[in-house]
């Protein structure tokens, strides 16, 4: 961890404010240009991120002008998980549950794989998300969309894939696991397997789109799909304020307590990190 002075935080720390205005604006606007190309014919809307531009010398200078920048970042990082909510709500509420324009994009075995395919790319790769939500997609592309690498890995028993369930917060008992897992089964990408009382499952068929449905999907909803990944890699992550201030500053040891956050990625750290500066800077105006 990198010491740094009071003032060379402040700087840094303006740096940050900075970036996250410049990846809001141009993800913001990426969000609702994507969403109008396709999904324009749904009744759900884009929750777009705010942002703010600070002047730098009144940020560095004006404590209340600060706080104020600060609370409206802490406000976008809402808006970010509302963002990607409300791509999977548009999917799986209104796109994927037999909207015209999928229907006649995509035939009937990609229609089905698409489900499974776009869980895993989101859900699956954004495991701190999924932690928090684990509701707006169904369940049965949820748990394959955890799984689905460590079944292709590995055979799953029903205890494995309940502990790995737990994991993000999603606690189901043995037979409403096995009533899911039958209906992916009958989707026809796992195969159930019984040794003694033990019951497994591997996996019957990969999660691959056909090959115009591919060049189709890269064409429509690819770049909806994508930004949620990229959006939340770029935006949950302010490593930069995982510094030590290492002078006589008013409440260094509540600061530094705060800034050691910093060096985890995601919306929970994000989110504690910049309500504990709001609390210090608070604390410097008493």
């Amino acid at each position: 961890m990198t010491n740094v002075s009071g003032v060379e935080f402040l700087n840094k720390l303006y740096t940050v404010v900075d970036k996250l205005y410049a990846i809001a604006k141009t993800q913001s606007y990426r969000l609702e240009k994507e969403w109008v190309e396709n999904f324009t014919s749904l009744k759900e809307k884009p929750h777009l991120v705010r942002y703010i531009k600070v002047e730098k010398d009144k940020f560095l200078t004006d404590i209340d002008y600060r706080i104020n920048a600060l609370n409206i970042i802490m406000l976008s990082f809402d808006d970010g998980f509302h963002s990607i909510k409300s791509i999977l709500t548009a999917l799986y509420n209104s796109y994927f549950n037999g909207s015209e324009i999928f229907l006649s994009t995509f035939n009937e075995e990609d229609q089905v794989v698409l489900k499974y395919f776009v869980a895993k790319e989101i859900l699956g790769n954004l495991i701190q998300y999924n932690q928090l939500d684990h509701n707006t997609v169904p369940l049965k592309y949820n748990i394959f969309a955890r799984n689905y690498l460590l079944i292709k890995f590995k055979d799953q028993k029903t205890t494995e894939i309940l502990d790995n369930l737990k994991k993000i917060n999603i606690q189901l008992k043995a037979d409403q696991l096995k009533k899911y897992m039958h209906e992916i089964a009958l989707d026809g990408f796992i195969t159930k397997k019984k040794t003694g009382n033990s019951l497994s499952y591997s996996l019957k068929k990969e999660l691959e789109i056909s090959e115009e449905g591919k060049m189709t999907y890269t064409q429509t909803i690819r770049s909806l799909v994508d930004w949620s990944t990229l959006f939340y890699r770029s935006y949950y992550n302010v490593r930069e304020l995982n510094v030590t201030i290492d002078d006589n500053s008013k409440h260094s040891e509540f600061l530094n307590k705060a800034l050691q956050q910093a060096a985890t990625q995601g919306y929970k750290a994000c989110h504690n990190v910049f309500k504990n500066l709001i609390e210090y800077f608070e604390k410097l105006k008493k």
